[in-house]
């Protein structure tokens, strides 16, 4: 699997999904529907925004992502 496995690539991937999910359209639903969609879109954009964001490595076979969850110094 290592063998041409583009980490960076991968990463950019994920940035374009975050980007996807915050173009993504509402459909046509109200209320609790509505709200569960907003919410999982909330999720989902989180999700590959801390991936597209991630350092990543990959050594002998094995993927590294890092990801600094650490508050902004001030």
């Amino acid at each position: 699997m290592a063998d041409g496995f583009d980490v960076d690539e991968m990463l950019e991937r994920f940035r374009e999904r975050a980007q996807a999910v915050k173009r993504r359209n509402l459909p046509p639903v109200g209320g609790d529907e509505r709200a569960a969609f907003v919410n999982q879109a909330k999720i989902d954009y989180q999700d590959f925004a801390m991936l597209g964001d991630a350092g990543g490595s990959l050594d002998d076979g094995i993927l590294t992502l890092r990801i600094d969850l650490r508050p902004p110094s001030e």
